[in-house]
């Protein structure tokens, strides 16, 4: 009669493992934790479900046949799969719960954000999530520091700190932006550096990517970069006052996607090379991802491909 998984439950399978490795049923049944004549009868109930010797006892204890050294292969290989099964199971209960704290940038605020923190809740209602608000030069030492699982915001193409891992989510471009009824608006030709040279400007501070790839502009066609009339490290104060004046700032589209679909916010036809940005998740280069975090950055990825 062939052996039914009951008689094969991972119980005895265990025990003949144990068994095997300790070569006597006294020690194992020490080992495990119950009497030797219980060990006994679970180890004859395999041998008759399966209709072989597994051990041969004698007064050098207990010595398994090749039956019980197959069977003893597959018991261990059992419970390191279970093992898994169980460290991947509390994983995931884990990644449902929990609390993720993060550090993200303006652009990535407007829309990226709620988008993936929508989908995150229908996905794992359990997890919490906070979000601190701010530009890299405020973003990159909180990441550092570990006050947050990761930061989310402009990444550069290579990595330059050893200290920090960056991920990219997805790729986005930058504009010169203004009010929609700007006069350089109207103006059909492609606008050069020399036309924007002498506008009010509203800008990030000199570190900060964006500011660096505008100053670039200008330098490769042999002027000067502009002088900033509002230096600032907020993103609302450069889209507000942009909105209400003739100034001119430097933004990632998506910062200002909103505006520019309802109309308030523009770009520029600037003659240059359309400046592209890598938006991405920076971690701790040495310091593990908790799997709640991992959960959002798993979803900011996914959203991140569809933008």
């Amino acid at each position: 009669m062939p052996a039914t998984p009951t008689d094969l439950d991972v119980t005895r399978l265990r025990q003949l493992a144990v068994i095997v490795r300790h070569r006597s049923f006294s020690k194992a049944a020490e080992a495990i934790g119950i009497s030797q004549p219980a060990l006994s009868k679970n180890i004859r109930t395999l041998e008759r479900a399966l209709g072989v010797r597994l051990l041969e006892r004698g007064r050098f204890g207990a010595l398994p046949t090749e039956f019980g050294l197959a069977l003893a292969r597959h018991a261990d290989a059992i419970d390191a799969e279970l093992g898994s099964a169980r460290a991947e199971i509390e994983s995931l209960r884990v990644a449902h719960t929990g609390h993720v704290r993060i550090g993200c940038g303006p652009s990535e605020a407007t829309r990226l954000l709620p988008v993936a923190l929508n989908r995150l809740r229908s996905e794992a209602p359990g997890i919490r999530v906070t979000a601190l608000y701010g530009l890299n030069e405020a973003l990159m030492p909180m990441v550092k520091h570990g006050e947050v699982d990761f930061g989310l915001s402009s990444i550069p193409a290579r990595c330059q700190d050893p200290d920090l891992q960056q991920i990219r989510v997805h790729e986005d471009r930058a504009a010169v932006i203004v009010r929609h009824g700007h006069p350089l608006v109207a103006r059909r030709e492609a606008l050069t550096a020399e036309h924007l040279q002498d506008q009010n400007w509203v800008l990030p501070r000199s570190h900060e990517l964006e500011r660096r790839a505008l100053d670039d502009v200008f330098v490769a066609a042999g002027f000067a970069p502009p002088v900033v009339a509002v230096e600032t490290t907020s993103a609302v104060l450069m889209k507000t006052l942009v909105m209400q004046s003739d100034f001119l700032t430097f933004l990632p589209r998506e910062l200002v996607y909103w505006e520019e679909r309802t109309g308030l916010l523009a770009p520029l036809n600037v003659a240059a090379p359309s400046w592209r940005r890598f938006v991405g998740v920076t971690v701790r280069a040495r310091a593990g991802i908790n799997p709640a975090a991992q959960a959002l950055i798993n979803v900011l990825q996914a959203v991140g491909r569809e933008f």
